[in-house]
């Protein structure tokens, strides 16, 4: 895989990473009690903390 793909593939990621982090907010408003759901989004805020320290963006 040349560095040009990697970083494509790891852009894609990274703007999948933002639209599931979007998606769980609106999910936690939508039920503010499930825990569950806030787990998640915890876990998809973090993940994508830390995809854009790697990538030097965040």
């Amino acid at each position: 895989m040349s560095t040009q793909t990697t970083t494509e593939a790891m852009k894609t990621s990274t703007d999948a990473l933002r639209t599931s982090v979007v998606e769980f907010l609106m999910a936690v408003i939508g039920a503010p009690d499930d825990e569950e759901i806030a787990r998640n989004a915890d876990e998809a805020v973090r993940l994508l903390d830390a995809r854009l320290a790697e990538e030097g963006t965040g």
